[in-house]
């Protein structure tokens, strides 16, 4: 993954289960996935009652503002394997590095969560070059889904990964 600029250095990271977030955290990652799926795609029914049981990573600027979001889904919730979605950087952050930062804090507290087990994503088709470049690779046929180009992607985890060396 690339470097992050000194504007993405200024993010500070929280995670944490939907339990334990207050209702303004909550407010605010509605509003920016508002704003990225929805306002800017006009894509999808967001709310799917997952956020419950996922972990919420959110990434704010020194204002204290979020700039940038993922939620972390438990194994069997969505796929047999733990998964990341909803990723979501807000425009202006966009080009910093801030998508590259956000997704390397998801798959550090997702294998923190779940050592070593891989990881399975549903992403935007357009975004596979960006998600490859996290160490994603493609396991599935073009699909759509909310009218978008999806791909199955899959990070093979961190043992399977060592067993493969082996090998």
């Amino acid at each position: 993954m690339p470097k992050p600029s000194s504007t993405v250095d200024q993010l500070s990271w929280s995670f944490q289960p939907f339990s334990a977030l207050t209702l303004q955290q909550l407010y605010d990652l509605l509003h920016v996935r508002c704003q990225v799926f929805i306002a800017e795609q006009v894509a999808f029914q967001d709310l799917d009652y997952k956020d419950q049981d996922a972990w919420h990573l959110l990434g704010r600027d020194a204002q204290g503002v979020l700039q940038a979001y993922v939620r972390v889904l438990p194994p069997g919730l969505a796929y047999a394997e733990p998964s990341i979605g909803r990723v979501a950087v807000m425009q202006a952050m966009r080009g910093t590095g801030a998508g590259w930062e956000l997704m390397r804090h998801a798959m550090a507290e997702t294998d923190r969560l779940w050592p070593g087990s891989a990881i399975r994503i549903g992403a935007q088709a357009y975004l596979q070059k960006f998600y490859e470049g996290c160490g994603f690779e493609v396991v599935s046929e073009p699909y759509l889904e909310d009218g978008i180009a999806h791909l199955t992607m899959l990070y093979p985890g961190k043992s399977q990964a060592v067993e493969s060396a082996a090998l």
